[in-house]
């Protein structure tokens, strides 16, 4: 009976000790970021000329996203409304602004990611801890490709490198992705640009 007992432990025991694990697929990462509707995490940023700064950034699907600098920056990033809105509170005046379809971040911004269209992926590996999708909006590669990182057990989107079309590239190494619910107005660009 004991024997018994403990050869179901030991079972038990072997079963409980967690797998590696395997290269997450692009359709599961795609339902992934199509659950993200409203989460807030702390994030690093390097910078193209290797400068960090350090904030929080607040994604609402589809389309928005703030980023929130912590001192000494003075800058604040939204996307709102299909457009991006760059304010620097240094220079003052009005916000840069492109378009976001012209943006990498549109891609996990789409109200239906699917990294399984056509041309949209150009890159998919898996370093035996995280998985790494390279995508690009296959209409329009000239503008740039975001690179993410993503960790399983549970799904976590951990890191993303945006590549503009000009060849720079801006790195965002998140805290910890946590759902919260947040209103339109955190990034409605009438609203806090002034």
């Amino acid at each position: 009976m004991l024997r018994t007992a403990l050869a179901a432990l030991t079972a038990l025991a072997l079963t409980a000790v967690p797998v590696a694990a395997d290269q997450l697929s692009l359709g599961q990462i795609s339902q992934y970021l199509n659950t993200i509707q409203s989460a807030k995490s702390p994030f690093t940023q390097i910078n193209g000329d290797g400068t960090i700064s350090t904030g929080t950034v607040y994604i609402k699907r589809p389309g928005k996203m703030r980023f929130e600098y912590n001192p000494p920056e003075q800058a604040m990033v939204l996307a709102w409304s299909g457009a991006v809105y760059i304010f620097d509170k240094k220079v003052g005046g009005q916000p840069e602004t492109y378009p976001l379809s012209q943006t990498p971040l549109s891609i996990i911004l789409d109200r239906n990611v699917n990294l399984g269209r056509a041309g949209m992926v150009t890159g998919h590996s898996y370093d035996g801890t995280a998985t790494t999708v390279t995508a690009q909006d296959p209409a329009r590669p000239e503008y740039g490709s975001i690179q993410m990182k993503f960790t399983a057990n549970p799904m976590e989107l951990r890191q993303w490198i945006v590549r503009d079309g000009n060849g720079q590239t801006t790195t965002v190494v998140l805290g910890g992705l946590t759902a919260t619910k947040l209103s339109n107005a955190t990034f409605d660009v009438n609203r806090v640009g002034n």
